[in-house]
């Protein structure tokens, strides 16, 4: 994100809040939403005839221990508001009226797969890896990753659960405000560490 002509690598947890209103969606980020779930941290209701709400689980809201996770349901929120909405227009007919208990009309988003849904599970799918490209651009990321193992020799993928590799991790959780699993989850789709030492070269 750039303003005053600066990169800036980390987006604020304001302008996330903002990015989510700014793109129509009723934001309410202190919901308690167990009855959907004791795993579950955001939901976005579609409706047929006005905008999106967005509602954050009050357990993250409420603690600033878990503002990093709160920060990736936000991003995760904002990419059902922003590529799934009318998606769920075509689906829902229109007049139609949902109870508040119904799952029909909800992207129900838990824990585990905000970061890391089956590719099968396409929209969660897809609003993972939004919420990973909005906090942790791959330029900047890529930039931070090269510009570490250039400093120290490395010319080959760095393996996740290696010294360098744990030292990489806890950058971006620095850079980028961003959990420990957020980080892990974002490098691993980059192809910028890998699970076992048998990979190829990142510099070809």
């Amino acid at each position: 994100m750039k303003r005053h002509g600066e990169v800036r690598p980390r987006i604020t947890t304001d302008e996330l809040t903002l990015l989510v209103e700014q793109h129509g969606a009723d934001l309410d980020s202190s919901v308690d939403l167990t009855r959907f779930g004791e795993d579950v941290e955001g939901v976005t209701v579609f409706h047929p005839n006005r905008e999106p709400e967005v509602m954050i689980s009050d357990r993250l809201a409420g603690d600033v221990r878990r503002e990093n996770r709160l920060r990736t349901t936000l991003a995760h929120e904002f990419g059902h508001v922003h590529f799934h909405r009318y998606l769920w227009a075509d689906k829902l007919s229109a007049g139609r009226l949902f109870d508040r208990m119904s799952t029909e009309n909800k992207a129900i988003c838990k824990r585990d797969t905000i970061l890391d849904a089956r590719d099968y599970d396409w929209m969660e799918w897809q609003a993972g890896y939004v919420s990973g490209a909005v906090l942790m651009p791959a330029t900047a990321i890529r930039r931070l990753v090269s510009d570490y193992c250039e400093g120290r020799g490395l010319h080959g993928t760095v393996a996740l659960m290696s010294d360098h590799g744990r030292q990489i991790v806890g950058m971006v959780i620095e850079a980028f405000q961003v959990s420990e699993d957020a980080a892990r989850v974002r490098l691993q789709k980059l192809g910028l560490l890998a699970s076992s030492d048998r990979q190829p070269s990142l510099f070809g």
